[in-house]
Formats: C-alpha cells, sequence, structure tokens
C-alpha cells in the first residue's frame, strides 16, 4: 500500500517514543544502567558500506578521503585485514551475510531479483528469539513487496529504505518504503532534487537507538554510500552539494565520491553519538563493514584514490580487490583499542558470531564460523578450511582461498589461477604451473563448496517504484 502522506520524516517520528528518559526521571538511575541489570546481552549496530573500497579509509591507508569517525573506531577497536565479503556484488553479498551461507550454497547468487525464502535463517531472526528489537534501514535487497523475502518476514520489527537494489541508486528517490508501506518524499520547491535518502536514513537509525530501552537492539544499518547513481552518467556519485571538496582539483565524479563517503562517516559518527548520549556505548557492539570492493561507474576510476588499497581487482572482480574489504569492531571496555587482527573471516562468519556473542542459537548447517574469539583478543576455536566464492556476473567464476594460497578460476574450463597471498597480496604473479598439488587441493575445495541452485518458485512479481526513466 502507497501512502498519501508527503514525507517519510512522518514515518521516522513514529521511532521517537522517549521512553527511556521517562524511566530515567522515574527511577533516577541512569535507563542505560537499568537497561544492563535487566538484560545483559549487547546491543548489536551491524553496518555495511555499499561499494567501498578497502583502500577508501583513512584507517586501511586513504590520505585524501577523510573519513575521522570511522579511523577513530579503528583506533579504540579493532581493525581486520583480511576480511572479505560475501562476493562480488550487492545482492548475493548480503544473501551470505544474512543467512551465514557463501556463495556457493545461498539463496541469491546474483543481482537477479530472488527473494528470500521461510527456510532461510537470518541474523534478525536468530537475535529476535532471544529478546531483541530489530531494525534494518538502507538498502535491503533481498526480496520485495509481497514476498518472502521482505525484511518485516526475514526477522526484522521495523524496516525503511529501499526494498530492490535498483531503487537505491537513486539518492533523492520519490518514495521510500517503511515495513510494507511505500511513502513519498517531499520535492524540492523547483521540482528538482528533494531529500536525500542517507540523511533520512541516519535520522532513523539514531532514532532507533534513542527508543531501545527495555529490549537489546539489533540494528542493520545499510546505507546506499558510496554506490553510484548508474542511470545518470558521470554525474552519478550524488549527494546535497557542493561537498567539502568543491575546491579539489580532481575530476567531478572523484570529487562526488570523495564527498560520498565522508557523508558516510559523518552517518558512523551521528550513530557513535547517539550510543554516547544513551550511555549505550560499553554496551554495545559496532560492525562497520562493505558489500564489496570499489566501483568503476559514474566516471569513477577507482585508481584514483586507491581505492582497492595494495590489491588487484574491483567490483564483480573475484581478485582481492573485489572481495577484501575494510571491517572495524568498536565496543568500549570488551574490545582492546588499537588492535589489528589478519585472521581470514568472510560475510557467512557474521551469523554464527553474532549469535554467541548474543547466546542464541542458531543453525549448525552453516559455511560461517563464529569468529567472536578474536574480538576477545583469543584465537578462533574453529578456523576455516577453506573460503569460497562464486560470481554469476557477466560470466561464472570461483575463488578459494586456503592457508594463505588463493585459487581464481575466470570461467567454466578456465585453469585455476593461483597466487600466494603473503608474498604476492597484488596477485601479480600466477604460479599455478609450479605448485600442481596445491592446484589440485584448491580444486577439491571448489568441488565440495559449488553447490546446485534452484530459485524459488511462486513468488509475486516484482513492483517497479522507480522514477520513470530509469532502468
Amino acid at each position: 500500500m502507497r501512502s498519501s502522506r508527503p514525507r517519510v520524516a512522518i514515518v521516522l517520528a513514529l521511532f521517537a517514543v522517549f521512553t527511556a528518559s521517562l524511566l530515567a526521571q522515574q527511577s533516577g538511575i541512569p535507563a542505560s544502567i537499568q537497561r544492563r541489570r535487566a538484560n545483559p546481552r549487547p546491543n548489536i549496530v551491524l553496518i555495511v558500506a555499499d561499494d567501498l573500497g578497502w583502500g577508501d579509509v583513512g584507517a586501511y591507508g586513504q590520505d585524501r578521503i577523510r573519513t575521522p569517525n570511522i579511523d577513530r573506531m579503528a583506533r579504540e577497536g579493532m581493525k581486520f585485514t583480511a576480511a572479505y565479503a560475501g562476493t562480488t556484488v550487492c545482492a548475493p553479498s548480503r544473501c551470505a551475510l544474512m543467512t551465514g551461507r557463501h556463495s556457493g550454497h545461498g539463496r541469491i547468487r546474483s543481482n537477479v531479483q530472488v527473494p528470500l525464502v521461510p527456510d532461510d535463517v537470518t541474523i534478525a531472526e536468530t537475535l529476535r528469539a532471544v529478546g531483541y528489537k530489530t531494525f534494518a534501514i538502507g538498502k535491503w535487497a533481498m526480496g520485495w513487496e509481497g514476498t518472502t523475502g521482505h525484511p518485516n518476514r526475514q526477522g526484522f520489527d521495523e524496516f525503511l529504505g529501499f526494498l530492490e537494489q535498483l531503487d537505491a541508486h537513486n539518492y533523492f528517490p520519490p518514495r521510500l518504503w517503511r515495513n510494507g508501506e511505500a511513502f513519498d518524499l517531499q520535492a524540492s520547491a523547483n521540482g528538482g532534487r528533494g531529500e536525500y535518502a542517507p540523511d533520512l536514513f541516519t535520522i532513523g537509525a539514531t532514532n532507533a537507538i534513542r527508543i531501545s530501552v527495555e529490549k537489546p537492539f539489533f540494528l542493520y544499518l545499510a546505507p546506499t554510500l558510496p554506490h553510484a547513481n548508474n542511470e545518470r552518467g558521470t554525474n552519478g556519485m550524488e549527494h546535497p552539494g557542493p561537498g567539502r571538496y568543491a575546491a579539489e582539483p580532481w575530476p567531478l565524479p572523484e570529487r562526488g565520491k570523495a564527498e560520498m563517503i565522508s557523508r558516510l562517516d559523518d552517518m558512523v559518527g551521528k550513530v557513535l553519538d547517539a550510543l554516547r548520549t544513551r550511555q549505550l556505548e560499553r554496551d554495545t557492539l559496532v560492525l562497520f563493514t562493505s558489500d564489496n570492493g570499489p566501483h568503476a561507474e559514474s566516471g569513477v576510476d577507482p585508481s584514483f584514490h586507491r581505492s582497492s588499497g595494495p590489491f588487484r581487482g574491483i567490483k564483480r572482480d573475484l581478485y582481492e580487490g573485489g572481495i577484501r574489504v575494510p571491517l572495524v569492531a568498536w565496543a568500549p571496555g570488551k574490545i582492546a583499542p588499537g588492535t589489528t587482527n589478519a585472521t581470514p573471516v568472510a560475510f557467512w562468519d557474521f551469523l554464527p558470531t553474532l549469535a554467541e556473542i548474543a547466546r542464541a542459537p542458531y543453525p549448525k548447517d552453516l559455511d560461517g564460523v563464529s569468529f567472536a574469539q578474536l574480538l576477545r583478543g583469543q584465537p578462533m576455536a574453529k578456523p576455516h578450511e577453506y573460503l569460497y566464492w562464486e560470481v554469476h556476473e557477466k560470466l561464472y567464476g570461483q575463488a578459494v582461498l586456503a592457508d594463505g594460497w588463493k585459487g581464481v578460476r575466470l570461467g567454466p574450463g578456465q585453469p585455476l589461477e593461483l597466487y600466494e597471498l603473503s608474498v604476492d597480496p597484488g596477485e601479480t604473479n600466477n604460479v599455478a604451473a609450479a605448485h600442481a598439488d596445491v592446484v589440485g587441493k584448491l580444486d577439491g575445495f571448489i568441488r565440495a563448496a559449488a553447490n546446485p541452485f534452484v530459485a524459488p518458485t511462486n513468488q509475486a512479481p516484482r513492483p517497479v517504484w522507480m522514477a520513470p526513466g530509469t532502468k
């Protein structure tokens, strides 16, 4: 159902029921302390950027684009240097994150529209089962209205944002969804651009934090920054403008990308400030990451800002630049500040990790394993034997990582390329011919991980909510 009300801000105001302050006034005890005593399970905030490269963040070597809040998270928490996305593009990567299954077993294998089904157990369902209030804000991409993949049917009490990833290209959209209802946004007075969606997501996220008192909460915040609006050509790096990089002698798309990343950092800062204001920082785990490597869209050259860091490849590539992503964990008093961890972890590890932290039961047949021990400064109890990826964009490809060896197959029938990442992180020297035994071992892992896939049926057709003239 579509509402006639003009602004999603009206809906956002529904979040702002300030029961926390009322409880504090009645008892004289800060609401955060009451909450800690009542329920020791930690709050969890999971922030997933969109097309942010490993090298786009100051903590990972970026020296031109300013990201002070994410950098502060890294100084005060743990920075992972070998964290991997679910795969090389949006929807299947997020599916791996949310369901604990890698792209050889996941429900969603490409950006072709496939919804989650009831058999898919999500992080939100897992946490809600032990008393969490669950919020999803931003980009969903795992099921649209009328399907079993809708976030409200996958464990989220509240949803605000884009259901489908093509709609999410537009930063000044005509409408957003709140739960099962689409709400029009207010256009500017001259009929041009109206409300900037990431700003509304920030409001929704901080309000969700403010109202979450009696229960622990799980906030999945998935802003679209810095994904390009592909339908706007070289003007697709959208922000309200002119931006803090307006005077830089850079190409316009690169200035736009930098501004979008800094606005993403602003959003992270406001979320952390909201936690501090509510005295919840010592009751909350915050994780920040990205869904895949940097894009080369809307006139952006990912080499301009060294967005892939020292790695080869970008979004849609199975080389490290396409799948290795920033991951920062922040939990004052729980995670030792200024720590760096080089243990390989992947998106499908998030479900068992968060379930362990929340003391929640979860399916035992997942591909993911918990890395909660790493957050405590200890080795993983059960490290991966291997990590596996598939990509179904343009041409089917596979990649596998085990014991520092990376195998990449670029297409059906293609030979397996082999790289020793400890000495060749840029994947410049294919050593497959010299290590036939390693190639054979990695090929065996690939055969074990790949699995036939049958798309779910009997789903409602995808509605089109995009503005006229887009695709």
